[in-house]
C-alpha cells in the first residue's frame, strides 16, 4: 500500500513528562465530558464516548482516571458546558492551519488563538479558507516496539476490517480508514488485542509545505507552541513539512 511517512508521527507518549500528561489528560477529560453530555456515561450505548475512550487509553490516561471523568459528567448537574469550534487560518508563508477548541467563553478563545496567529506572523480567515486542503481520515498508529506480530498479519487484519491503506514506518505501522469506518476498524484491532499508540479520526494535508527561511520556522513554531499552551486547544492541524 502507499507509504504516508510524513503522517505517521508517532508519539512516544511514555517519555513525555508529568506536566505534559497532565495537560493531555485535562484535554481527554473534557471531550469525555462533551460526549457525556450528549449521549449519557454508558459507552456501550453511546458511540461517540466509546470512540473518545480508546483515544484516551491511547494518550496512556489510566483507567480509574477516565472513570472518574465519566461520572464527575455525569453526576454533576453545574459542570461546565463545553462548545466545540474550529478555528482556520495561514501561518508564516500560507502554511494552513486549522484549531480544533472546546471551550465554555468563545470570545476568550477566540481572542487568544487569533493572538497565537498574530505573533506568529500569520492570521486567522473564514470558515472552510484551508480546509479543503485536508482529507478527514480516521488514523490509527501500533508502535512497531509494543507489536509482537508481522507486518503482513497486521495488514490483513487492519484491511479485513475495512481499513483503506496501510504504511509500514521506520517506528510504526499506520492504518488509514474512512471516517465512517473508522470505529469498526479501531474496534477489531481492540478485539485482536493489537496495541494502538493512536486511534483517532484527524485532518490529513493533501500536501506538505516546506519552510526555507529560519524566521519563518520560528514564527510557524511560535504559533504552534502559543496554542499548544492554551487550555482550550484540543487539536491542531498544520502542512507543515517539519
Amino acid at each position: 500500500m502507499s507509504g504516508h511517512s510524513k503522517f505517521a508521527n508517532i508519539k512516544h507518549k511514555k517519555e513525555k513528562n508529568d506536566a505534559v500528561k497532565g495537560k493531555i489528560f485535562t484535554k481527554m477529560g473534557r471531550e469525555i465530558a462533551v460526549a457525556v453530555k450528549e449521549g449519557g456515561p454508558d459507552p456501550n450505548n453511546n458511540s461517540t464516548l466509546k470512540d473518545v475512550i480508546a483515544k484516551a487509553k491511547a494518550n496512556n490516561m489510566p483507567n480509574d482516571t477516565i472513570d472518574r471523568s465519566i461520572k464527575k459528567a455525569f453526576g454533576d448537574a453545574n459542570a461546565v458546558n463545553y462548545e466545540a469550534v474550529t478555528y482556520e487560518g495561514y501561518g508564516p508563508s500560507g502554511i494552513a492551519i486549522i484549531v480544533d477548541a472546546l471551550t465554555d467563553n468563545k470570545n476568550r478563545t477566540a481572542a487568544n488563538i487569533r493572538n497565537a496567529f498574530t505573533k506568529g506572523n500569520g492570521n486567522v480567515g473564514t470558515q472552510g479558507c484551508v480546509s479543503f486542503q485536508f482529507d478527514k481520515k480516521g488514523q490509527i498508529l501500533v508502535d512497531k516496539e509494543e507489536y509482537d506480530g508481522t507486518a503482513d498479519d497486521l495488514m490483513l487484519l487492519a484491511l479485513d476490517a475495512g481499513a483503506e491503506d496501510f504504511a509500514e514506518e521506520e517506528d510504526s505501522f499506520e492504518i488509514l480508514t474512512d471516517p465512517e469506518t473508522f470505529r469498526s476498524v479501531r474496534e477489531s484491532l481492540e478485539k485482536a488485542d493489537i496495541p494502538m499508540a493512536q486511534a483517532e479520526v484527524t485532518m490529513l494535508p493533501q500536501t506538505w509545505v516546506e519552510l526555507s527561511e529560519e524566521q519563518d520556522i520560528k514564527n510557524m513554531q511560535r504559533i504552534l507552541d502559543l496554542l499548544d499552551e492554551d487550555d482550550d486547544v484540543q487539536e491542531v492541524y498544520h502542512n507543515w513539512d517539519e
